[in-house]
């Protein structure tokens, strides 16, 4: 009797050598990988997936370890008529697809251990809700420019890390460490478990972002320009903040008021 596999076991990560760290060469092209095979066996590999798409009504063989895989690694899975498939490969896909990312991926307390054993404090950010991917990728260039060390963004809701992105970032998302979670609040948790601060922006607030410390370990956390931050995250934070304006216009650009505040950072840390 075959051996199962167990498709769900990560490979280690080592830190100490150059290769994960070490920029990676930008791509325009999205590949994909086609059947149900090739997918579970990219599990076993270093490949990352973005999001895997199945057909609706799908069955058989492997289509349960797909699912239990992409659920432990935090992979979104989005079913889809077999029309779309079609559409995308003349292959036989087997009812299921895989799209690479452009991006790798880290696991959070993987990426804070690493940032502390080379001597830095920790600075991240966070979005919640953001969706057009060319504002992320003007914040991705904001943290970059700004020495902040990683981008925390959910599994689901928020703007895909594609070519837009790439380019918006003017190549910023080579340089940064990118964590996606399943949980937003579990990731607030582990922020908070390894003495990071968790700062967040309210309109109402009583100090504003030049007001704030810094230079502590921090997260900020940036919501969508509508809704702004959900309120059951917003009432996990630490500290409030607002960024002062000449008017009573509505609010900053997501992207322009990140950048304000990674700004704020970086001359605190730099200058204190």
């Amino acid at each position: 009797m075959e051996e199962r596999r167990n498709y769900n076991n990560r490979p280690e990560r080592n830190f100490n050598g150059p290769r994960r760290f070490t920029p990676r060469a930008a791509t325009t092209e999205r590949k994909f990988i086609i059947g149900r095979q090739p997918i579970l066996e990219s599990f076993l590999s270093d490949t990352n997936i973005e999001k895997i798409l199945i057909q609706k009504n799908a069955q058989g063989e492997g289509l349960s370890e797909i699912k239990k895989a992409a659920l432990d690694k935090n992979i979104p899975i989005q079913l889809v008529p077999i029309e779309k498939l079609n559409g995308m490969t003349k292959a036989n896909h087997q009812g299921v697809l895989a799209f690479i990312s452009m991006v790798k991926y880290m696991d959070l307390q993987e990426v804070i251990d690493f940032v502390v054993a080379k001597g830095e404090t920790p600075f991240f950010m966070m979005l919640d809700g953001v969706t057009d991917v060319r504002n992320i990728g003007a914040i991705t260039r904001s943290i970059h420019c700004c020495g902040a060390q990683a981008l925390i963004i959910p599994d689901k809701g928020v703007g895909a890390l594609n070519e837009e992105a790439f380019k918006s970032s003017a190549g910023a998302l080579e340089h940064i460490q990118v964590v996606r979670v399943s949980s937003l609040l579990k990731a607030v948790d582990t922020l908070h478990l390894n003495g990071i601060q968790v700062f967040t922006s309210e309109m109402r607030a009583d100090k504003n972002v030049h007001e704030l410390d810094l230079t502590m370990p921090a997260c900020i956390i940036m919501g969508d320009e509508g809704r702004g931050v959900q309120p059951f995250l917003a009432k996990a934070a630490d500290y409030f903040f607002k960024i002062p304006m000449a008017t009573n216009f509505d609010s900053f650009n997501v992207s322009v008021a990140a950048g304000i505040i990674l700004y704020e950072g970086m001359k605190q840390r730099m200058f204190k």
